[in-house]
């Protein structure tokens, strides 16, 4: 399973290789009244240092009532080996998790799907050559953020959870189901940017140790992901 730096710090325990992801005003055309979400579609670039590792192609989109949004990250590690890893997370107008079903894929095939009800994950966990691993993990509220490794649009529906009217630090509940861990991360409005000469609203995302910058465009879409600390950059194509 691909590891990485970024969810290792913002979790402390968690050990992953690459960091794996508003209340808007949304475009009348395709949205649904009173959701977080807009409709979204895009591929990023992850970088190291500088160097290119690999891209991520995903979209969130409405489905009935709810929305789905879905991820495929394909990398290429430091020693030449090659991961991919996906993701499928279904939820509420409201940003609570209904289910979420991920895959990767290095030298081994594992794969998981999670159910969320009334605050509590229950996880089946299938890695290659092993019985199914079941899980549950509880939370204080039914809004849980899934962040999960390597897949960083998941960002964009923390930047459209967050309350931006209210402002401030918030607090939130996280789930990286890849790692089986549960978390809380806070989340805080830092003002206007601006970056390779475009202007971004900025959202930090913060843990004890670790900070994740996230630079949004006017409608809260995720167009820059900066990890300072470990030099990871993800820029949406």
């Amino acid at each position: 399973m691909l590891k990485s730096m970024l969810h290792s710090k913002l979790f402390m325990r968690c050990a992953i290789l690459f960091p794996v992801c508003a209340a808007v005003a949304l475009s009348a055309a395709g949205e649904k009244k009173g959701s977080l979400f807009a409709s979204d579609k895009g591929k990023f670039d992850i970088l190291l240092d500088g160097k290119s590792l690999g891209r991520e192609e995903f979209s969130i989109e409405s489905s009935g009532a709810d929305w789905v949004a879905k991820g495929s990250t394909s990398l290429q590690t430091p020693d030449g080996k090659a991961a991919k890893v996906t993701g499928n997370l279904s939820l509420h107008s409201d940003g609570i998790p209904i289910s979420y079903e991920w895959s990767s894929q290095t030298d081994k095939s594992n794969s998981a799907s999670v159910v969320f009800v009334n605050g509590v994950a229950k996880t089946t966990l299938q890695v290659q050559g092993a019985h199914p691993f079941q899980q549950e993990n509880t939370f204080t509220s039914p809004l849980v953020v899934v962040l999960d490794n390597n897949l960083y649009h998941q960002y964009e529906i923390l930047a459209h959870v967050y309350d931006w009217s209210k402002g401030g630090i918030q607090t939130f509940s996280v789930l990286i189901p890849q790692e089986l861990t549960p978390g809380t991360i806070t989340a805080e409005a830092a003002g206007k940017v601006t970056a390779d000469g475009k202007n971004y609203e900025l959202l930090k995302v913060i843990s004890t140790d670790l900070e994740i910058h996230l630079f949004l465009d006017p409608n809260h879409k995720l167009m820059r992901l900066e990890v300072p600390s470990s030099k990871v950059v993800v820029v949406r194509e």
